[in-house]
Parts: structure tokens; C-alpha cells; sequence
């Protein structure tokens, strides 16, 4: 049974990832995935937000809490995994930019992929990481369909405008179906997990969040966008490395119990901030009213004009 559950996560993992990047792509352009790179500060905060000050914030949760090695490895590496397609649906669910959202996916997979292989073996030094290993299954199932998308809507914007929204609903329905096999493959080592490490991927996904959104800037949909997707980590390339790395099965239920407490806690989040994206875009539309009414009440009275 733990085989079958197994394989239908992989397999829905797969479509869950292939559907969403395809839907994105089908909806977007080349230039609003790639427009907003241009924007050196923004880059370098992102780059620094989830490469350097979550990986510390994880380190000094490991140590406050003190938590078990094998816990506290796992915990190491889903801070050190950016880049997930959980985002795109995180970023629909607070109604911000999802063309944004999918730029910052183009910046922070290609960097884990970088990044984990060199810098796992620092922060432990026990770990195998293949270049590999974490490589293809991020770029077959998330940059390929991305990059597919984006040429169908080039060549054949009619196909894309059918196909785009069969792709999000797929990847809605395989979010849910995601979500119950991860919970079921994982269910007895989650219900051995203890409290202070359900407490410690709270702090950190909480704590992940707030960089995120603190180093946005001043627009609100870069805020958001960074804040989710600072928040959200890379489960495909953290539980690749577990796996490959460590014999211990606690690191990789570390991982898991912290990507499932990330739709916990981040979900309500998209929530209240689409509410307050709905305020602020009501009192936009206020402030316009009443400018276009006192603008008018401004104008001369003009005289009817006279027959002919």
C-alpha cells in the first residue's frame, strides 16, 4: 500500500508541477516573465531574502528550539530549496501577480539548483547532493512546461486561450489531490513528529514570510509575490536531497511536516491579503469618482447651445 501511495504522489507531484507552469506560461508573455528581471535591487533582494537570511533564519530556530539532528537537518534543507510552483496557486489565492510570481520562480529554481549542491555540503557536511539529481526533475517538470506555455502563446494564441484555463483547473484539482497523498504516504511519521518541531516550521514559515514581504519594496503585488514565495520553499529539491543524502526517515518528515504547516499557515495569509488587495482597489475606485466629480463640479456652466 505504501508503494501505490508512493507512486501516486510522484505521479500527481508531476501534474500538480507540469499544469501549473503550463498554465502560466499560456497566460503570459516572454516579456512579462522576463521584464521584471531587469530590476537589479529587486533581484538582489530576492536572491538575499531566500538564500541568505532564510537558510539563517532556519539556523537560529534549529538552535533556540533544539531540535533533533536529523530534524534539524531536514529543516537545513527546505530553507537552502527555493522556487516551488505552490506559488503560482499561493499568488491566485491573494489575487496579486501571477505573471510576477512566475518571474521570481525563473530567477529562484535555476539558483537552487546552484546553490544546494555547493552549499548542503557546508552546512552538512554528511550530505551526497548530485548537481543532477535536483536539476532535471526542476527543469523537466517547471522550466520545460514554462517555457512550452510561453511558446504556444507566441505561435498559436488561440490554443492557449482554450488550453489555459483547462491547465489551472488541473492544477487546482492535483493541488488537493497533492496535498491528501502527501498526508497519507507521510501519516505515521507526522503523527511521531512532536510539537516543538510542528512549532519550529511554524516560526519558520512565519518568519520566512515577513522577510520576504519586508524586502518586497514599496509596490504592494512585489510584496506580496516575495513574501509568499520567500515563505513557500522547494519541497522537490529538498526531499531529493533527503533522499539521496540521508539514511535518517526524520529528516525527510521534517520536510514534509514543514511544507504542509506552509499551506497551513500561508493559505490564510493569501486570504487576508486578497481581502486587503479588494480594499485597497475599492477605495482607488472611491478617490476616482469623487475626482471625476469635483473635476466636473470645477468646470464653467457653459450656455445651452442656441438653435439653429
Amino acid at each position: 500500500m505504501a508503494g501505490v501511495l508512493s507512486g501516486l504522489l510522484n505521479l500527481v507531484t508531476i501534474v500538480f508541477a507540469v499544469s501549473s507552469m503550463l498554465s502560466v506560461g499560456l497566460g503570459h508573455t516572454w516579456t512579462d516573465i522576463i521584464g521584471p528581471l531587469r530590476n537589479v535591487r529587486r533581484v538582489g533582494r530576492a536572491l538575499v531574502a531566500n538564500f541568505v537570511l532564510v537558510p539563517l533564519l532556519a539556523y537560529l530556530v534549529v538552535r533556540v528550539l533544539v531540535l533533533d539532528d536529523s530534524l534539524a537537518v531536514g529543516l537545513m534543507l527546505i530553507a537552502m530549496a527555493a522556487g516551488t510552483p505552490f506559488l503560482i496557486k499561493l499568488t491566485t489565492a491573494a489575487g496579486g501577480d501571477v505573471g510576477l510570481s512566475a518571474t521570481l520562480l525563473v530567477l529562484l529554481l535555476p539558483a537552487t539548483v546552484i546553490y544546494m549542491p555547493f552549499v548542503v555540503p557546508l552546512v552538512v557536511p554528511a550530505a551526497e547532493v548530485s548537481v543532477g539529481a535536483i536539476a532535471l526533475p526542476l527543469i523537466l517538470s517547471m522550466l520545460l512546461p514554462l517555457a512550452m506555455g510561453l511558446f504556444v502563446k507566441v505561435r498559436a494564441s488561440g490554443w492557449a486561450e482554450r488550453l489555459q484555463p483547462i491547465m489551472a483547473q488541473t492544477s487546482g484539482y492535483t493541488l488537493m489531490a497533492l496535498i491528501g497523498l502527501t498526508v497519507a504516504a507521510n501519516l505515521p511519521g507526522i503523527l511521531d513528529v512532536t510539537m516543538r518541531s510542528i512549532l519550529a516550521a511554524m516560526l519558520f514559515v512565519g518568519g520566512a514570510f515577513a522577510i520576504g514581504y519586508l524586502l518586497g519594496g514599496r509596490n504592494p503585488d512585489a510584496r506580496d509575490v516575495l513574501g509568499l514565495g520567500t515563505g513557500q520553499r522547494n519541497v522537490a529539491a529538498a526531499t531529493v536531497v533527503a533522499t539521496q543524502g540521508f539514511d535518517d526517515p526524520d529528516t525527510l518528515i521534517m520536510v514534509v511536516v514543514t511544507a504542509l504547516v506552509g499551506l497551513a499557515v500561508l493559505f490564510p495569509i493569501a486570504a487576508k491579503l486578497r481581502e486587503r488587495e479588494g480594499r485597497r482597489h475599492g477605495l482607488a475606485e472611491q478617490e476616482s469618482i469623487v475626482a471625476g466629480a469635483i473635476s466636473r463640479e470645477g468646470q464653467p456652466n457653459k450656455p445651452p447651445p442656441s438653435a439653429p
